[in-house]
C-alpha cells in the first residue's frame, strides 16, 4: 500500500474513526488525540499489514488501543456536558435519548454496539478486532440491545 492509498483509506474511514473513539472516550478531543495517534502508528507500522483488505479493521484496533492506553493514562471522568448533543432547535428533535442509552451501556457492551450499528462492522471483523469468538460478540450485541431496550422502554414509556 503506497502512501496515497493509505491517505485515501483513512479520510474514508475518518468519520468511522470518531465514533468508535467517541464510543472509548467520551470527548471530541481526546478523540482527536486518538485518531491522530493511531493514523500515525498505522503509517509507521504499514509495512506489517499483511493483507490490504483488512487495512481498516487493523487500523480500528490500533485506535482502540490507542483510545485504551489514553484512559489508562488519563483516569478521569468526562463531564456530561462533554458529550452531550443538544436537540436540532429548528425540529426540536434529538437522538438525545438513544445517545444517552448507548453512552450508559457498560464499556464492553457500548463498544460492540457502536461498531455494529453505527459503523457497520461484521460479528466475525468485531470478534477479530476485539479478540473474542463469534458467540461472544453476538452476546454482547444481544445483551446492549436488551440494556438500551430497557433504558428507552423506561424513560419514554414505550410498551414492550
Amino acid at each position: 500500500m503506497n502512501k496515497e492509498q493509505f491517505t485515501a483509506e483513512v479520510l474514508g474511514a475518518e468519520k468511522s474513526l470518531y465514533h468508535i473513539a467517541w464510543s472509548i472516550l467520551g470527548n471530541d478531543e481526546d478523540c482527536a488525540d486518538a485518531m491522530q495517534g493511531a493514523i500515525l502508528k498505522a503509517f509507521e507500522k504499514l509495512h506489517t499489514l499483511r493483507r490490504e483488505e483488512f487495512f481498516r479493521t487493523w487500523l480500528t484496533r490500533i485506535l482502540m488501543n490507542e483510545c485504551y492506553s489514553m484512559l489508562r493514562s488519563k483516569k478521569t471522568e468526562v463531564p456530561y456536558e462533554d458529550y452531550m448533543e443538544e436537540p436540532d432547535r429548528e425540529t426540536g428533535t434529538s437522538d438525545y435519548g438513544v445517545l444517552e442509552a448507548v453512552r450508559q451501556l457498560e464499556e464492553q457492551y457500548r463498544v460492540v454496539v457502536v461498531l455494529h450499528y453505527v459503523e457497520g462492522f461484521s460479528v466475525r471483523e468485531i470478534g477479530r478486532m476485539l479478540n473474542l469468538s463469534t458467540g461472544a460478540v453476538k452476546t454482547r450485541l444481544y445483551r446492549g440491545r436488551n440494556l438500551m431496550k430497557a433504558r428507552l422502554t423506561g424513560e419514554y414509556g414505550y410498551e414492550k
